[in-house]
């Protein structure tokens, strides 16, 4: 015997689409009002099948990025941040990214913007691989970069 698995959506779809059908076709001898009503009471079955579809995918895709985000907080011991400061504001992600990379294994940049204007403030974070951090450190404080001498530290942890 063969079986064939329809998505769910698929499946509600046709339910929906039968229902339609035969809801339609037995009152098309029947007044406009009567019609509406019908129709209004297919809406609200549907989006109530709908509600409910879309609320298990929605659990499915929390647990999948659950599982993700533990995973993925696993390696974030061996990550530490650094503190860029006196950047050029003409600077962005990629350019600094690009720049620490030759010094060792970056994860992500992040620059500061003023959240009105959308400028950026000169200043950012770097996560690195923690063993390519001191010497990231050693060698980039105080260098030059782009016509600017830039400071970097460790990052301090945030205050909540």
């Amino acid at each position: 015997m063969v079986s064939i698995k329809l998505p769910l959506v698929l499946v509600a779809t046709i339910i929906l689409a039968v229902i339609g059908f035969f809801t339609s076709s037995s009152v098309l001898d029947q007044d406009a009002t009567t019609l509406q009503k019908s129709l209004f009471s297919v809406g609200v079955v549907a989006n109530g099948l709908l509600i409910i579809i879309l609320s298990s995918l929605t659990k499915t895709s929390s647990t999948v990025s659950e599982t993700n985000e533990s995973a993925s907080t696993e390696g974030e011991d061996d990550i530490a941040t650094l503190y860029v400061g006196n950047l050029p504001y003409r600077a962005n992600e990629q350019v600094v990214k690009e720049h620490f990379e030759n010094f060792g294994y970056v994860k992500s940049v992040r620059l500061m913007k003023d959240k009105r204007t959308g400028k950026r403030k000169g200043f950012g974070f770097v996560e690195v691989g923690v063993d390519a951090a001191e010497s990231m450190i050693k060698k980039l404080n105080d260098s030059d970069f782009q016509e600017r001498t830039i400071k970097v530290r460790p990052a301090k942890d945030k205050v909540a």
